[in-house]
């Protein structure tokens, strides 16, 4: 059997990563297969948190059936390299949701690639997105939502913003949008910014010293991202990960 060819930057879903990285793993693991039966709902999570200069790449292939529903949450913040990548087809009245967040520093490599098919007519998706970065950190969102010819009434969005502690880190953002059939909702916005100076002095005027103004405000940044976990204790747990990783960071 031949093996599988290492991918190259040639490759616009590989554009950004750490391809030195991704060698040390190659090939992957086959991808976790989901299935959602018609008219069920299901929740998934994971938190990428592999060990410091590990490479880590989860892929997840989901269908979900007509009437069906899937939400997932995901921490992105381990390894030299964190890839999480979704390819993700929608049934008919079917619904995915994705909340997930990027926290890198270092010189990490962290990346959630998606491609949402809406197969069938009436479906809706949402997709949120928030990144920190620091450092030399490199975060990249490439996602798509592709719309069939029939799948009318289709109702989808992306919305992805990234915040730049440093300089020096990078944050790649690429909504895109691929639509066949002519009565559908769709929206996407990508945003890079930095911390709020202002805010920053406010909040130094009133006595709060740098490190506190800054972790409060990159709270702010992130908040909600994981509001809506059903389990609290995945929730607690998603939330106390990415309060340690900030921390690092200011």
């Amino acid at each position: 059997m031949t093996a599988l060819a290492l991918p190259t930057r040639r490759d616009e879903a590989w554009r950004y990563s750490d391809l030195d990285a991704l060698a040390s793993v190659w090939p992957v693991p086959d991808a976790t297969r989901i299935t959602v039966t018609a008219g069920e709902s299901a929740h998934g999570h994971l938190l990428q948190d592999a060990a410091t200069g590990a490479a880590a790449v989860h892929d997840y292939v989901i269908d979900i059936a007509d009437g069906g529903r899937f939400d997932f949450h995901l921490l992105n913040i381990g390894g030299r390299l964190g890839r999480v990548t979704f390819a993700v087809t929608l049934g008919k009245g079917s619904h995915f949701e994705l909340n997930g967040a990027i926290i890198g520093g270092g010189d990490q490599t962290l990346e959630i690639v998606t491609q949402v098919t809406h197969a069938r007519p009436d479906a809706t998706s949402g997709q949120t997105i928030r990144s920190i970065l620091g450092q030399r950190a490199t975060g990249s969102y490439l996602g798509s939502i592709n719309v069939a010819r029939d799948a009318q009434r289709t109702d989808a969005f992306q919305s992805v913003k990234a915040m730049l502690l440093d300089r020096t880190a990078t944050a790649n953002a690429k909504p895109e949008l691929e639509i066949f059939a002519d009565d559908v909702k769709c929206a996407h916005g990508a945003t890079v910014g930095e911390l709020d100076r202002q805010a920053l002095f406010y909040m130094a005027s009133r006595g709060m010293d740098p490190a506190t103004a800054k972790t409060l405000l990159l709270k702010a940044f992130v908040a909600g991202v994981f509001d809506d976990v059903s389990d609290e204790a995945v929730k607690d747990r998603l939330e106390a990960a990415a309060i340690a990783k900030l921390e690092t960071l200011v």
